[in-house]
């Protein structure tokens, strides 16, 4: 019988160029005893959204396609895929939340899909596996928890 705390997903990979795999379904662990991909949280920056939105202008990049935990407004002009340099990092979210960000967020098929008004649109993955490794965004584990709150300072650390 199959242990109720150890989950496995199932990962559908359009025929995309820049994917690990191509037009393929692959199998994935979960955490133990969670129901999270890779991890508890999941950040992205304004900067990512409008470097991909340079990148494929026709596309709608928007924070729902991605439905991370935490978006982080950067400095106007800030481009780039600006989370990747946080990895190995921590970072703080007003005045107690620490965050180590252990990764980027490798996305899938599923921010192509239609939500709303917004379209199918497989350019969306596509733009980020030919730019950025398919990842949009980092995971991070919970160092110290607290209220997060709209409009808090975040620092690196």
């Amino acid at each position: 019988m199959a242990d109720p705390q150890t989950g496995t997903a199932e990962e559908y990979w359009p025929d995309i160029e820049g994917l690990d795999h191509r037009d393929t379904v692959t199998d994935f662990s979960l955490p133990d005893g969670t129901f999270f991909d890779c991890a508890l949280v999941h950040l992205l920056t304004t900067a990512t959204l409008d470097w991909l939105r340079t990148l494929y202008p026709q596309g709608r990049f928007e924070v729902r396609r991605f439905r991370p935990n935490i978006v982080v407004a950067t400095a106007n002009g800030e481009n780039d895929f600006a989370e990747n340099a946080w990895i190995g990092h921590v970072l703080t979210v007003g005045d107690d939340v620490r965050l180590n960000i252990t990764g980027p967020c490798p996305r899938c098929v599923m921010t192509t899909l239609p939500q709303s008004d917004l379209p199918q649109d497989t350019g969306i993955l596509r733009s980020a596996a030919q730019h950025n490794g398919a990842n949009v965004g980092v995971y991070a584990s919970v160092l110290q928890g607290g209220m997060v709150r709209r409009g808090d300072l975040v620092r690196l650390d």
